[in-house]
């Protein structure tokens, strides 16, 4: 019952922003961001004690503002996902502009697959939506199952009516590797914590355990990494520009290669939270272990 009440919430709220139309809904979002930051907190400890964790000279006022951005910048990112069954290719191709998109294509057309990585950042679901239609080629998006599966199946929809495929992350790492073996493209966050008894680097300044899927994937495919992060701008607009992770000049051992490479990303990543934190999801507890 508990899902089938959120699922119909869910639904309500996006065919009200559907009416609405994206612009006026983006203007909703700043209710939704004071609703959730001053009258109900959510998750509003956890953002705080990260952000004194990552910016240890920041005092609490300068904390507490940030702290309201993100959940302004949030907000945006969660009514663009409710609107994304209503968009069509054109609004979704004009929402990213990506500087570099022949870089897929080229490391593509070597024939090793490609790893695509994002971070929760912008607005992570309209860039692999938008530049798999920029490049025609689809991606194998890894996504973690939703508690409510109403309401997974209802966002899934809008991850595949273009073209794109779903991976769930339970079966990911098999499902993934057969991708990579039929030359194919896959697509996935790779930004939250990993297990406690994982591998661990460095992030702001401490250590912190991270995913190496895409690390031991690479190694054991060749298929390339790309780092793909939507940056916002002022008119809500995506900017994303492709980097490649270098998996070159690595240590001999198997561990020591998978750290160096998990390390090269996390590293790429924390350069483009601290010139736009305000875009990052920090609302899960990435410093716990």
């Amino acid at each position: 019952m508990k899902n089938k009440i959120e699922y119909i919430i869910f639904v309500l709220f996006s065919y009200s922003f559907r009416i609405l139309g994206l612009g006026l809904s983006r203007k909703f979002a700043s209710v939704l961001a004071f609703t959730f930051f001053y009258l109900i907190p959510i998750r509003k400890k956890v953002v705080l004690e990260n952000l004194k964790i990552a910016f240890p000279n920041h005092d609490e006022v300068k904390n507490k503002e940030l702290a309201f951005k993100i959940y302004s910048s949030f907000a945006v990112t969660l009514v663009e996902i409710m609107c994304l069954p209503f968009l069509n290719k054109f609004d979704l191709v004009n929402a990213v502009e990506c500087s570099n998109p022949e870089l897929i294509v080229e490391k593509f057309n070597e024939g090793k697959g490609v790893i695509l990585l994002s971070s929760h950042f912008g607005n992570w679901e309209f860039i692999a939506i938008s530049v798999a239609i920029q490049i025609q080629l689809p991606f194998s998006v890894v996504v973690k199952p939703l508690r409510n599966t109403l309401v997974y199946e209802w966002m899934n929809k809008g991850r595949t009516k273009f073209g794109n495929e779903v991976v769930p992350l339970g079966i990911s790492i098999r499902k993934t590797y057969q991708t990579l073996k039929e030359k194919k493209i896959v697509a996935m966050v790779a930004d939250q914590r990993g297990p406690k008894e994982g591998v661990k680097v460095d992030f702001f300044g401490k250590k912190v355990a991270v995913y190496t899927g895409p690390a031991a994937l690479a190694l054991k495919t060749g298929a390339p990494i790309i780092c793909g992060i939507p940056i916002r701008e002022n008119n809500f607009n995506y900017k994303v520009k492709l980097v490649e992770i270098p998996t070159n000049n690595l240590p001999d051992s198997e561990e020591e290669k998978i750290l160096e490479i998990s390390q090269r990303y996390t590293s790429y990543l924390e350069e483009v939270i601290r010139e736009h934190p305000e875009q990052w999801l920090w609302m899960h507890k990435r410093w716990k272990y």
